[in-house]
């Protein structure tokens, strides 16, 4: 089969024919349909994420597929099941080995493409909004990175729970796909004064950041007092340092949030957030918004199209 791997840290990744994987005890194989591309893939490459696969390994975090064969102990999803997991990698590929436990059954109403977009996007943003920061209706919510992966469905969200949503993102093009998925205010980052903007609507509630760097402390400083501050990832590339004395002032809360990270201490603060989210998208609540739609192929490009940040929403690659 083929197989986007990397081989080396630091190095671009290759594409590579590689022996078909047999299920171990406790997990299915796959035939991947299609792979959702994240920010955090890129990290993978270069070796900088929080985890750190043994070389070589197949790049792609969340697929979704069919079911083709169970591994000793499996009885359930069966052969013939679609469904969509979080491997951490192993998507980008033909064929994968995951975790049975892990299999989310999908909803007759979602195909593939929209599998492979939903599940780390959609549950990042409500295990971050609900969860941890506790939004609730009628907070002002500001979403840095806004037409991104993430961002974009924390505005989606955002607004579903009955917040005012000011989106931040970079030209209007952008701030278009935000406006379609519900903000209510839009921040042109490239040229707008964010903290001024935010101010004069009041200031925020909640802070949703995947973004880091300057416009961290711009939002923090744009904070209501008792605000809460979620980190979600710093895809600047600057990792903020944060002044204590302005938490200390307007009693600011600054959450950090790794959505991987439930799934070894808390996996049923994921699978809670699941259920609700494919229950909104049963009813039709949420649209989830694919810029892109590449063969296996053309990888490179897709993970480009994260790293220039030229998509909206995901990108996602169908073996």
């Amino acid at each position: 089969m083929r197989a986007y791997q990397v081989t080396e840290y630091g190095h671009p990744p290759v594409l590579q024919n590689v022996p078909t994987p047999e299920p171990k005890p406790g997990e299915v194989l796959l035939k991947i349909e299609a792979c959702g591309l994240n920010f955090a893939d890129l990290l993978m490459v270069k070796g900088t994420y929080q985890e750190r696969p043994a070389l070589p390994f197949t790049l792609g975090m969340e697929v979704a597929g069919t079911v083709v064969a169970l591994g000793e102990g499996v009885a359930s999803p069966g052969i013939g099941s679609r469904v969509a997991v979080f491997g951490g990698n192993g998507g980008l590929a033909e064929f994968g080995t995951f975790p049975a436990a892990l299999c989310v059954p999908l909803p007759d109403s979602m195909g593939f493409e929209a599998a492979a977009a939903f599940q780390v996007a959609y549950s990042t943003s409500h295990v971050a909004l609900d969860y941890r920061a506790q939004l609730k209706r009628g907070d002002t919510l500001l979403v840095l990175g806004a037409a991104g992966g993430v961002g974009l469905t924390a505005v989606e969200l955002g607004k579903l729970m009955g917040a005012t949503v000011i989106a931040s993102a970079r030209g209007q093009a952008k701030l278009e796909v935000c406006r379609q998925a519900g903000a209510d205010h839009l921040v042109d980052s490239d040229t707008d004064d964010l903290r001024e903007v935010v101010k004069s609507l009041g200031g925020a509630d909640v802070v949703y950041d995947p973004v880091g760097g300057d416009l961290f402390a711009d939002a923090l400083r744009a904070c209501k007092p008792e605000a809460r501050v979620l980190t979600i990832g710093f895809a600047s590339g600057v990792v903020p340092q944060i002044p204590a004395n302005h938490l200390l002032v307007k009693n600011i809360n600054v959450i950090g949030f790794y959505w991987g990270g439930y799934l070894r201490f808390k996996p049923e603060v994921l699978t809670d957030s699941l259920k609700q989210l494919s229950h909104w998208y049963s009813e039709g609540k949420l649209h989830p918004h694919i810029s892109h739609t590449l063969s296996l192929d053309k990888a490179a490009e897709g993970l480009e199209l994260l790293r220039s940040r030229q998509s909206t929403g995901k990108v996602v690659i169908t073996p």
